[in-house]
């Protein structure tokens, strides 16, 4: 009798500890990202799995339709998933720190080519002199572009680059008033199936790093440092979860990016999974990865933006080159990794 009332006393007991832990309230953070790209998938699948919830977070996200706006409204945000060219500038007017990455971009990113020339081998490209490419200006497809010509023995002073949006980039060239676009995916995909164009060189190509940026403001995660280590953990198995479930993971990639208005087939929505690569949490902690006298892979790649950027003009001559080691950190990639309960949730697949 009294084994039974002890054992009954300890269910009430576990059953009021489970209660009290659902009970805490959750912690709210506004994490700002854009529509229709591939890193930003992840933030669907843990709304739909409800992940947020289970690490104790409560998210609102808001979408920007670009890198400027998003950064321009930092403020109004504490996390973010944005491009290495906006994350660069958000570093230095803004105070974000990039604490992952999200995916390397780097064949996401090329010039791509219609009409007559597509069919030309793609070693050299002489037609190019003298002719427009349409891009859209300081932003990595705008990085990628350059390193392609060079690539191709051209020099940007011998083509001219005509700045405009993707999806005017897109339009053009299907309507065929446009030959050459630097465009990144999905409008990649786009432009392969409405206008016949293919890829003349990727960043891949050209050896360009291109990485996808995951942000926070400084102060925020100074002040909230378990929290940004959570929503890194539930990134991060999404992730998992998008790479071992691919027939779901096609379904959750068609609602999102027709929710932003892109409508791209089944074959591309595989070529984003085949060709851009993710990072688990030992590869992050490996890229991040730094000594006193060497610099990390992230390091490296932040720079080489850093320096594209300052040679388009998008870094004023009055504004420093930023030295990463002021606001790349792995400070909480490695807070996941000292969490075994975190470290195990991140490592998930389902």
């Amino acid at each position: 009798m009294f084994r039974r009332t002890r054992n009954a006393l300890l269910s009430l007991a576990v059953a009021a500890a489970s209660a009290s832990a659902m009970a805490q309230p959750l912690q709210e953070i506004r994490v700002s990202s854009q529509p229709a790209l591939y890193g930003s998938v992840p933030f669907l699948v843990a709304q739909e799995k409800d992940w947020w919830r289970e690490v104790g977070l409560k998210v609102t996200i808001t979408n920007f339709p670009a890198g400027a706006p998003q950064i321009a409204a930092s403020r109004s945000w504490d996390v973010g998933y944005t491009g290495s060219v906006p994350a660069v500038l958000g570093a230095v007017r803004f105070g974000l720190h990039t604490i992952a990455l999200s995916d390397d971009q780097s064949a996401a990113n090329a010039l791509m080519v219609r009409g007559p020339n597509a069919a030309l081998p793609a070693r050299t490209a002489p037609w190019l002199k003298g002719g427009t490419i349409l891009l859209t200006a300081n932003s990595t497809v705008d990085l990628v572009a350059r390193a392609c010509l060079r690539k191709l023995r051209l020099e940007p002073k011998e083509v001219t680059l005509r700045s405009m949006g993707q999806p005017e980039v897109v339009a053009a060239m299907a309507s065929g008033s446009g030959e050459v676009g630097g465009l990144w995916a999905p409008n990649t995909y786009t432009a392969e199936e409405k206008a016949g164009a293919r890829v003349l060189c990727s960043g891949k190509d050209a050896g360009v790093l291109v990485p996808g940026n995951l942000v926070v403001r400084a102060d925020w995660a100074q002040q909230n440092p378990q929290a940004v280590a959570k929503f890194l953990a539930v990134y991060l198995r999404a992730q998992r979860w998008l790479a071992a479930n691919r027939k779901e993971a096609l379904a959750v990639m068609k609602r999102h990016y027709e929710a932003g208005g892109v409508q791209i087939s089944e074959a591309s929505m595989n070529k984003e999974l085949d060709t851009r690569p993710t990072f688990n949490l030992g590869q992050q902690l490996a890229l991040f990865d730094r000594t006193e006298r060497a610099a990390s892979e992230v390091d490296n790649a932040m720079n080489a933006i850093s320096y594209f950027m300052r040679t388009v003009g998008t870094l004023r001559p009055d504004e420093p080159m930023p030295d990463p080691r002021t606001y790349v950190t792995d400070r909480y990639l490695r807070l996941i990794d000292a969490d075994p309960e975190l470290k195990g949730f991140a490592r998930r697949t389902q």
